[in-house]
């Protein structure tokens, strides 16, 4: 099942909004948040013990670029037949500019990053994000984390890779990619002119490891469909990841009135598990 990220309206949830599309079936907003950098978390004892899991990230994204600046045929090759779910889900439903498997799919591919601003963004990506030992420590501390709390959870597979300035992070199953394209900072040339000031202060590097728990979350615990007929449904269900995210990440990311309830509701019931908390749909 792919989980669709579309960044236009994640950054007005999650990170403004955030549409989250499950498998061409519904899509999801999350509850407006700000960035608080410092805050102290106090995290409650757990009881569980568990092997922690390093999490290596998969530069998919390198040949990607290798093949759309160069042509090179065996980076297309190796994007074929070592990464065949990443190339799907890249040119299917993200770029959206056919099947793996037509005909004259590899040249549409080739041909729709030869823009000018593609070109670049496929430089700027390579160049801003040539080291990720910073993330893949920061994910593997945040993930484990997270399993403590919910130990029959999956640790995803993380990769990245470089889209066209549309989905931030993608979920299929227990595959996560991240879109390099989308976390260039505020300073970005190309967010400066198309992106509004609270946007592009979400779009920036601190925000992968939030935004990759947040959406790995939600594929786990989807929203259930009768609160997606009311704002406050949505706004409430999407606080109650975004108070999960804080307490893994031990800083308060995301800070809103549902987050706020959130809290009260986990301080009253000490003894509530996090699988209790996000299985449930009450309000109170």
């Amino acid at each position: 099942m792919v989980f669709k990220i579309f960044f236009s309206i994640f950054a007005s949830y999650f990170n403004i909004y955030t549409l989250f599309v499950v498998k061409k079936v519904y899509g999801i907003l999350f509850g407006i948040m700000f960035f608080c950098v410092g805050c102290e978390w106090q995290l409650k004892p757990n009881t569980v013990d568990v092997e922690d899991e390093t999490i290596i990230i998969d530069r998919y994204d390198r040949i990607e670029s290798q093949y759309l600046s160069t042509g090179d045929f065996a980076a297309l090759q190796q994007m074929n037949t070592i990464y065949p779910r990443q190339t799907r889900m890249l040119i299917e439903d993200m770029l959206r500019i056919g099947k793996v498997d037509d005909p004259d799919i590899n040249v549409k591919f080739l041909h729709f990053f030869q823009d000018s601003t593609l070109q670049a963004l496929l430089n700027d990506v390579q160049e801003r994000y040539a080291d990720l030992d910073d993330i893949s420590e920061e994910l593997t501390e945040a993930f484990n984390r997270l399993k403590e709390e919910l130990p029959g959870m999956e640790i995803p597979h993380v990769y990245t890779q470089v889209g066209s300035f549309d989905q931030s992070l993608v979920v299929d199953n227990h595959l996560l990619g991240i879109s390099l394209d989308k976390y260039l900072g505020a300073d970005y040339p190309f967010y400066q002119k198309n992106y509004t000031e609270q946007q592009r202060s979400m779009m920036v590097r601190q925000m992968i490891v939030p935004d990759c728990l947040g959406f790995y979350i939600l594929s786990l615990y989807p929203m259930p469909r009768d609160l997606a007929l009311t704002q406050e449904g949505r706004d409430h269900y999407m606080g109650k990841i975004q108070w999960v995210v804080n307490y893994v990440m031990k800083r308060k990311i995301f800070k809103n009135e549902h987050v706020d309830a959130t809290e009260r509701l986990m301080t009253t019931h000490q003894d509530m598990t996090f699988d209790q908390l996000l299985s449930s749909n009450n309000l109170k």
